[in-house]
């Protein structure tokens, strides 16, 4: 029986990179590379599309590759011990704006958001994987990804809430603001990481094949577990791909900049604060919310229909700061919905590992699980790309000039606000409708 301690531990390793590291790079990072780097959207469409993609080969390689690790600290915890620091380190250097030309900046921003990609996944897959061999308790299981979840959705809720203050208590431009942040930010996620892999314990040996073995790769596509949760994964990233993505342009272009109401200001992060709160609240809940509906799959499509109903409903709040309670209303219940599935989806991928052990004779769990890191990637840089694509179709257009400067105009207001308001509402809803499909197809029936 693992202990609170260690749960809390394994909590930690998505606290710093779901709650810190991730949540920044898929709400601040798409308003920071336009309205404060300097990039254009072009460019900022294509550096998330390109990285990302990029991971989705380097994600298995690293899952193959962290399966037969052997060292003093286990097979997975080592890649989080050693990762720790350069995790932290080149995420700060991420938010620093350089004072270069476009050509120059194109360069630094593609650089190291590459080498972040790769740090990432290097430290994330890992991770994932040792869900599969802390416990052989289906229970403890659902208890651990619940913790995962609260303590991603919890420092999600610090990170977020805390954001604005952090910027107007640092001072100076917005650049300045971003990088200052960005190590204060980094060292915090360096220390989790590394606290994360010291607090767990890896209790169950791999079946490991004796070499390497393309196989394993191939097997990945016999298993149609693996390929109806690969995809519903992908499908969830892509819900919350979109809705954080647009956000910052939400609160900038449709909502008229940041809101005060009393001594809160409401910018795009404290925005979607609320929303953290309540993932945070109901992912704790989901184990019970499972056992009442009686499956996984179940419950999953509840949670689903609750977060396709609530964005469709959100399209018809009229676009006004008058009415933000209202929105923030509308935010709160979606993450209702997306509370309960989260910590689901990641039960559902040990249930996967296991079937696919039981079926090949080896073990290739971090490979299983390198899938789930892969469809979180491949869904934001999918929804990342297409929200600058998308704007910039819509008469949004930024870059840097001659001089170093980012440059923004808007040819198109009633476009730009329009495009901003069913990214946020009613593509959801429709990839909310794929998602329950996928989900009545998924052959596990626990």
């Amino acid at each position: 029986m693992a202990s609170i301690k260690e749960k809390i531990g394994y909590a930690l390793g998505d606290a710093a990179a779901g709650g810190i590291t991730w949540k920044i790079m898929s709400i601040a990072f798409p308003l920071f590379f336009t309205n404060v780097f300097g990039l254009t959207v072009a460019d900022a469409a294509a550096l998330m599309l390109v990285a990302r993609l990029f991971d989705v080969v380097t994600d298995p390689i690293m899952g193959a590759l962290a399966d037969r690790t052997r060292s003093r600290w286990g097979t997975y915890r080592p890649w989080l011990i050693y990762g720790a620091i350069p995790f932290g380190l080149v995420f700060a250097l991420l938010l620093y704006t350089p004072d270069f030309g476009p050509v120059g900046k194109r360069i630094w921003a593609y650089s190291l958001y590459l080498l972040m990609m790769a740090i990432y996944t290097a430290v994330n897959v890992p991770y994932g994987s040792l869900l599969g061999v802390m416990t052989d308790d289906d229970n403890e299981k659902n208890q651990f990804s619940s913790f995962r979840m609260v303590g991603a959705y919890a420092m999600g809720f610090i990170t977020l809430m805390s954001f604005p203050y952090l910027q107007k208590m640092v001072g100076g431009t917005e650049a300045h603001q971003y990088a200052v942040l960005g190590v204060c930010f980094g060292v915090v996620a360096a220390a989790m990481t590394l606290a994360c892999g010291l607090l767990t314990k890896e209790r169950l040996k791999p079946v490991r094949a004796e070499k390497f073995s393309f196989k394993p790769f191939a097997d990945l596509f016999r298993n149609k577990p693996w390929i109806y949760l690969t995809l519903i994964g992908i499908c969830t990233n892509f819900f919350n791909g979109f809705r954080y993505a647009v956000a910052g342009y939400m609160i900038t272009y449709c909502l008229g900049g940041d809101i005060t109401v009393g001594s809160l200001i409401i910018n795009y992060t404290v925005f979607m604060t609320f929303g953290e709160v309540t993932c945070m609240v109901f992912g704790g809940l989901s184990p019970k919310f499972t056992e009442w509906m009686g499956s996984k799959r179940k419950a999953f499509s509840v949670a689903a229909i609750i977060c396709g109903v609530t964005s469709v409903g959100f399209f018809f709040i009229p676009m006004d700061p008058a009415y933000i309670w209202l929105m923030i209303v509308m935010v709160v219940l979606t993450s209702v919905g997306i509370g309960f599935y989260s910590p689901l989806l990641w039960s559902m991928y040990a249930d996967v590992a296991d079937w696919a052990t039981e079926k090949n004779g080896v073990s290739s769990t971090g490979l299983i699980f390198s899938s789930g890191t892969m469809s979180q990637k491949f869904g934001t840089a999918i929804s990342g790309s297409l929200v600058a694509l998308l704007l910039g179709l819509s008469g949004f257009v930024s870059g840097t000039d001659d001089m170093g400067r980012t440059v923004v105009s808007i040819s198109d207001m009633d476009s730009v606000q329009n495009m901003v308001w069913c990214l946020f509402s009613l593509i959801p809803a429709f990839i909310v409708a794929i998602m329950l499909l996928l989900i009545a197809k998924y052959p596990i029936k626990k």
